[in-house]
């Protein structure tokens, strides 16, 4: 129990200084571009063809607070975080919060929907073409695979649009069709989303789906040319139980480190595809703040998307400890 606790303890502070520097590294990447939130809105009024007074920007930098140092405004964003408060968007004037909380639940179910359709379809696919090297299934599956690895999602997206228009005489973007826009939740608008987001899972999972297939198959031929295979195999060990209970549980492992890193790559592959398919996601929002230089909703935005690389990474390191004996004897060693 007290181990547990100590290491409990020292991962929670890791997580705690991870995030803080993390803080400061996205903050500072923010505001590396030339010129910040007045000028962009300077520079849009003047495109508009407005005549701007010049002394405008000192007054716009002066209201947002874009004069004072750059500490002190990283101190000001990051500690009223702390408190729970992710400030006031530059670009749209309202609370953060109240920006991205309606796209939250979206984005949140999305990428679960994603992260569910690459593993519960990329693992079965990788053992199969594994235990069937070289026949036509694995050939298939590698074919599909390298295609997935090498075509953009944002290039799917438009062929999965354009074959929707094409050839069923549909609309597949949007999350909700148009009888349904502005109306509250409702089981047949939730059920009219889901319907509508297959097509959006499908594509946004298909790079990865087709990148942990490969290395399910990679693993799996690793393991089942191990030592203990052979003997276990000549001892009379029935084929479907050796390898469900040795091989295929051994080289699926190397596969609960990658939630760390999934979450965030997915909502960084979001932002292109949600824009092409006109999906209500975290992605085009953040988009949109950076192309203002609005460094408050950016900011919190890539705050999120660190802190869900960190609880990816808890959960990956949980889950290794609960189902690797090794990663367990070597944390009790320490």
């Amino acid at each position: 129990m007290n181990e547990f606790f100590v290491d409990t303890s020292r991962r929670l502070l890791h997580m705690a200084t991870t995030f803080f520097f993390m803080s400061i590294i996205i903050f500072l990447v923010i505001d590396l571009p030339e010129g910040d939130f007045a000028t962009a809105k300077i520079a849009e009024l003047q495109s508009l063809g407005q005549t701007v007074d010049p002394k405008m920007i000192e007054i716009l930098r002066e209201t947002y607070g874009l004069d004072q140092p750059l500490v002190a405004r990283y101190w000001n964003w990051f500690s009223s975080i702390l408190t729970g408060d992710l400030g006031m968007s530059l670009s749209t004037q309202e609370p953060v919060w109240d920006t991205i909380k309606s796209r939250l639940p979206t984005t949140i179910m999305l990428m679960l929907g994603v992260l569910s359709f690459m593993f519960l379809t990329a693992i079965p696919i990788g053992i199969y073409s594994a235990l069937r090297q070289y026949s036509v299934g694995d050939y298939v599956a590698t074919i599909v695979g390298f295609i997935g690895m090498a075509t953009p999602n944002f290039v799917i997206a438009i062929i999965a649009i354009l074959i929707g228009y094409e050839y069923f005489d549909t609309v597949i973007t949007g999350i909700n069709s148009d009888e349904y826009i502005g109306q509250p939740m409702s089981w047949g608008k939730f059920w009219d989303s889901v319907s509508r987001s297959w097509v959006f899972i499908l594509v946004l999972g298909t790079s990865g789906m087709a990148n942990i297939i490969r290395k399910v198959r990679a693993n799996l031929l690793d393991e089942m040319n191990k030592p203990y295979v052979k003997t276990a195999r000549a001892k009379g060990l029935g084929e479907v139980h050796l390898t469900v209970k040795y091989p295929v549980r051994l080289a699926l492992i190397p596969m609960v480190s990658t939630i760390g890193w999934l979450l965030p790559t997915l909502l960084g592959a979001d932002i292109i595809v949600s824009q092409v398919m006109n999906m209500p996601t975290l992605g085009p929002l953040m988009l949109g703040a950076l192309e203002k230089q609005d460094m408050v909703l950016a900011g919190d935005i890539l705050l999120i998307m660190g802190g869900l690389t960190i609880i990816g990474t808890l959960i990956s390191d949980t889950l290794l400890r609960l189902i690797d004996p090794r990663v367990r004897a070597g944390m009790e060693k320490e």
